[in-house]
């Protein structure tokens, strides 16, 4: 082999290596731009995630700030009706006294109206 032979292969190496180190390099730059891309989409897609799980989010504290006043009103209710309940029973009591009491006076007028059936009895 001459001179010149080994020199156009060391520069063909040379050449080899170096076009085979360029089209290494754009293709791990190219690869670094896809993922870049692809990162940038992502963070997009959960921002806007993000926003959504923030209005349910306050969809939730609303709907369980509604639940909490229903149950507020729905206790004052229960004792409205506890209360209501005692004045009926109150009530009730007061008027079999009452009833007893009439039958005690119709009971009384009986014996001593001569005309009454009752008395016969």
């Amino acid at each position: 082999m001459t001179t010149t032979s080994i020199v156009i292969i060391v520069v063909v190496v040379i050449a080899a290596i170096l076009i085979v180190a360029a089209l290494t390099w754009v293709v791990l730059n190219k690869r670094k731009e896809h993922r870049r891309v692809e990162a940038a989409g992502i963070r997009e897609k959960a921002t806007e995630q993000s926003h959504e799980a923030g209005q349910r989010e306050a969809l939730a504290d609303e709907t369980a700030a509604k639940a909490r006043a229903a149950q507020a009103e729905a206790d004052i209710k229960a004792a409205q009706a506890a209360g209501m309940q005692e004045r009926a029973a109150a009530h009730r009591g007061e008027a079999v006294a009452s009833r007893d009491e009439l039958k005690q006076d119709f009971e009384r007028a009986d014996k001593i109206d001569p005309d009454s059936r009752t008395r016969d009895r």
